[in-house]
């Protein structure tokens, strides 16, 4: 089996100016990024765009760059500063409000969501609708914990706002969805996210 770094030993070779490093992080987490960019339903173009000016002003600034717990929450606080960048220059936010794609591809069946049952499905476009019915930023705050299993910490600096804003977007959000079906769990949400975001 080969040796993968880990993203640490390799966000520190970048910064001693270790141009291979870097690029094996941005392999690394090019799908990770464009997944998430994607979300803030702007087109491929504009997130490959985001993607490659991200990687670049990394390298360009890599004696400024700080040493970070997270390359994954770095990395995505990042492509989300550029995204919003992006909308602003283009005039295309407003009120600071992303807009957020809850979508579940059509092919989504009970063979993609774990096991074969058919109360899965309907389950599925059940669970869609009521995401598509919370604020944006609820369910921002549900896809980077839930998917990308990131701390409510980190959640903050990502969507730049608090630590309890971040708790008040998660709190409600999941009150929201268990108040129309009690008798599901987190557990079923987090494998939900897990399945309809690994598309």
């Amino acid at each position: 089996m080969t040796f993968q770094p880990q993203d640490q030993a390799l966000w520190q070779d970048y910064r001693a100016g270790n141009k291979q490093a870097l690029g094996l992080l941005a392999e690394r987490y090019y799908g990770v990024l464009k997944h998430y960019g994607l979300k803030f339903m702007v087109e491929d173009a504009v997130v490959e765009d985001c993607i490659q000016e991200l990687f670049l002003q990394l390298w360009q600034n890599r004696s400024q760059i700080n040493e970070t717990d997270s390359v994954r929450h770095y990395l995505l606080k990042s492509i989300r500063h550029h995204i919003l960048q992006y909308l602003r220059a283009h005039k295309r936010l407003k009120c600071e409000e992303l807009d957020w794609d809850t979508s579940v591809v059509e092919e989504t069946d009970s063979e993609t969501l774990l096991i074969r049952e058919e109360s899965l499905v309907s389950m599925t476009k059940m669970i869609q609708d009521q995401l598509a019915a919370l604020p944006a930023r609820e369910r921002e705050a549900l896809y980077l914990r839930y998917y990308e299993n990131l701390s409510i910490p980190e959640i903050a600096e990502v969507m730049n706002v608090n630590r309890q804003s971040v708790s008040n977007f998660l709190q409600k959000a999941l009150h929201k969805l268990r108040s129309r079906w009690l008798v599901h769990t987190l557990v079923v949400i987090c494998l939900f996210f897990q399945n309809i975001f690994s598309k």
